[in-house]
């Protein structure tokens, strides 16, 4: 790696702070409609709180770059539209009772409404990013709605099925990682950087966000549900196979894999309980090499970026891979 230091997190949101702020007023802003209910709901996820990791990335992007225009404002709400449309879907679809710590959108609401709801931030920020007159914005924006929503299909079409890790990684490619990159590319697409380093921006993108959503599936098998902010395990009890549970289904012993088969197909922990499946996976050590894993792809988004120019944004860039496998929510 280069000598470029680290930041450390209070630079990170010293640097950000204004920002992040103004990105949050033009997402209330651009979140506002005629018809109350449809702000009522963009209101309460926003003051949900969450960790805005997306459009921090956008910020860091476009500044490692050179903008200093509006535009790193305005695609930072969008992305962040974005995100939050996906998740009232997903609490739809999931049936999530919550989110977040708080109940989720659709049980304050119900999925009628909250379905549309998502539609329409869908749509708006997309009117939102149609303001630069940027064909390459809305060709990143079209392509990774399009992969968000196969990925959402896909995984529906797996549930209660054993994949194997190719499945998985495409599934989390197209579900999260996805947007990680994009919101990296953003930033190249409104400076008019190189191919080559919109490329180099979007790989770090699609690395930090495989690490992340393997924490994320990681925390969900293994927090407590105070910090968690919802019931853990919740990806078994949908049927979904995340990484340390393909890993122990590849090295378990027969019962073990019929232990976990047992939990997906019933989508339940009624016949197996959560602290067997829990003990399976340290048995084997598919918690750690879930871990293992997400470090790596942590350290393949810092070595992508290699050849950056040195800056503020750079230094920020580098930290941020360690926050999101080093987090306990």
């Amino acid at each position: 790696m280069s000598a470029l230091s680290i930041a450390t997190a209070k630079e990170v949101f010293d640097l950000l702070r204004d920002d992040l702020a103004a990105i949050e007023q033009e997402f209330t802003r651009q979140s506002a409609s005629e018809v109350d209910v449809i702000t009522d709901i963009a209101q309460y996820l926003m003051a949900g709180g969450g960790k805005r990791i997306r459009p921090l990335l956008l910020l860091l992007s476009s500044k490692a770059l050179g903008c200093t225009s509006h535009s790193r404002i305005r695609l930072g709400a969008v992305v962040e539209m974005l995100h939050t449309a996906t998740l009232v879907h997903d609490d739809i679809i999931d049936e999530a009772d919550t989110r977040r710590g708080r109940p989720s959108s659709n049980t304050t609401w119900g999925n009628a409404k909250c379905v549309l709801a998502g539609d329409w931030l869908y749509m708006q920020s997309f009117s939102t990013a149609l303001e630069e007159r940027n064909f390459r914005v809305l060709e990143l924006l079209i392509s990774l709605t399009q992969q968000m929503v196969e990925g959402e299909l896909l995984q529906m079409q797996k549930l209660g099925r054993l994949i194997n890790e190719e499945e998985y990684f495409d599934l989390i490619f197209r579900k999260t990682a996805c947007l990680f990159s994009v919101s990296m590319q953003l930033g190249a697409a409104i400076t008019g950087a190189s191919d080559e380093i919109e490329s180099q921006l979007g790989e770090y993108g699609r690395n930090l966000g495989l690490a992340f959503q393997i924490v994320d599936d990681m925390l969900d098998l293994t927090a407590a549900e105070d910090i968690l902010g919802k019931p853990v395990a919740s990806d078994l009890r949908e049927g979904k196979a995340t990484l340390a549970v393909i890993h122990a289904l590849e090295r378990g012993t027969g019962a073990d894999r019929e232990a976990i088969r047992t939990v997906l197909a019933e989508r339940s922990f009624t016949t197996v309980s959560h602290p067997r499946i829990l003990e399976i996976l340290e048995r084997h050590g598919s918690i750690a090499y879930a871990m293992d894993t997400a470090c790596a792809y942590a350290e393949a988004a810092r070595l992508s970026i290699a050849d950056l120019p040195h800056s503020e944004a750079k230094r920020a860039l580098l930290w941020v891979p360690g926050f999101v496998t080093s987090r306990d929510r």
